[in-house]
């Protein structure tokens, strides 16, 4: 959930509001330019999990869920209240579409570095004669 940014309760104002000894006050991707950069991500994902309604955490997930050679995904809660907003995740199947638009978010805000496409195993079709 990168520490809180990929939930749709993450601000610029919460991150003001954290205390000084927070280290999220010093962390680089809660500073801007970075801080923006994550929140316009977080924002286009929040479009595919309306499509899916779902939430924004089920999306970053499921994302991270469909890559080749990914069984499973750690994430941390603090409360089960936010395990409620991504409990659902292995359960999505996210579209060609939804993984173009996630790749295209990526791309556009410079939120994040190194590939940003997975790559759906192609279904083998026998010739059945």
């Amino acid at each position: 959930m990168q520490s809180g940014l990929l939930t749709e309760s993450f601000t610029a104002e919460r991150v003001a509001a954290l205390a000084e000894d927070d280290w999220r006050r010093r962390a680089g991707e809660f500073q801007q330019p970075l801080l923006g950069r994550n929140l316009a991500l977080r924002d286009a994902l929040q479009v595919i999990a309306q499509r899916h309604d779902t939430s924004v955490s089920c999306i970053a997930i499921a994302w991270t869920l469909s890559w080749p050679g990914v069984s499973g995904a750690i994430v941390g809660a603090r409360t089960p209240k936010q395990v409620d907003g991504w409990i659902g995740a292995a359960a999505i199947e996210l579209t060609r579409r939804d993984l173009d638009e996630i790749a295209a978010a990526i791309w556009d805000t410079k939120a994040g570095t190194g590939p940003s496409r997975s790559r759906r195993p192609r279904t083998l079709r026998r010739n059945v004669a």
